[in-house]
């Protein structure tokens, strides 16, 4: 199944005007690929005409589908397992102390596609913090640009093939029950974990203020206005000292806001003293 130039062209267009995420040239075999599902199930038997339906008619439900298509990503538990190493050995350490007071804490997995990252993120929380002190009020907020990710990551509800994806077998034994052939995030964990759509390159709705952002592999689909752009409504939302955790191809670019923590392969990034909300 092939695309047409114009046909990619117009869906390019539909997928930056409604996320920001820019599809470079060379990319119709992805088109293809993600949105042959949507061909079959639409009944239109090829792209061309997928697309001609799309533009003869108003947005709708269909665009919004092929949106979310090509704005879903890869993921994994414990992916790339150096900003989880980083989250345990500096970035914790750092704000136990500096929210010892409060004893609050928020992490916030901005673009969590079906929830591995943020249920990676809370079984670290509880296992390096609550276990020892459950006092404190922690809360993980897990985001996504799709709809059908929201509610994946809302289910906690993995295939066998997903949890072999990166779930150490200890953790998958202690935190997920059975369910039929799948497997089922327990109570503890879910609790912890806040799930809503957002749009990371629109204004953000309210956010509780965040001490720790995870931003993994994300900003590379952006263009440069619109990373900044990104980085900056992040660094609102991050209380003094926060921390950025981004994917290790990705950098801060010129928003100064933010300065480099030194570690080994993780790209970690703390707010500058004094800056963002108390």
């Amino acid at each position: 199944m092939t695309i047409t130039a114009t046909s990619f062209n117009y869906v390019r267009e539909l997928v930056h005007r409604r996320s920001a995420i820019y599809l470079e040239a060379g990319k119709e075999y992805l088109v293809e690929s993600r949105l042959q599902p949507i061909v079959q199930a639409s009944g239109e038997g090829t792209l061309d005409r997928l697309v001609s339906r799309l533009r003869s008619a108003p947005e709708g439900s269909l665009h919004a589908q092929v949106v979310e298509a090509m704005t879903t990503n890869e993921t994994s538990w414990f992916r790339d397992r150096h900003p989880y190493e980083a989250l345990e050995s500096v970035i914790l350490p750092d704000l136990l102390s500096c929210r010892a007071r409060e004893r609050r804490l928020t992490v916030w997995s901005a673009a969590t596609a079906s929830g591995q990252e943020a249920y990676s993120i809370a079984m670290v929380l509880h296992e390096r913090l609550l276990d020892a002190d459950p006092s404190w009020d922690v809360r993980v907020l897990a985001s996504d640009l799709s709809e059908e990710m929201v509610r994946r990551t809302r289910a906690a509800r993995y295939s066998q093939l997903e949890v072999n994806r990166g779930l150490p077998a200890a953790r998958l034994v202690r935190h997920f029950s059975r369910a039929g052939t799948t497997w089922q995030v327990n109570e503890p964990l879910r609790r912890l974990v806040e799930v809503r759509q957002l749009n990371l390159a629109a204004p953000f709705p309210p956010l509780p203020p965040i001490d720790v952002t995870f931003l993994r592999n994300v900003l590379i689909y952006f263009k440069a206005d619109s990373r900044r752009q990104i980085l900056q409504r992040v660094r609102r939302v991050l209380r003094p000292g926060g921390y950025l955790v981004l994917g290790a191809a990705e950098t801060t670019l010129d928003v100064d806001a933010f300065e480099r923590v030194p570690h080994d392969k993780a790209a970690v990034y703390r707010l500058r003293g004094g800056q963002g909300p108390a």
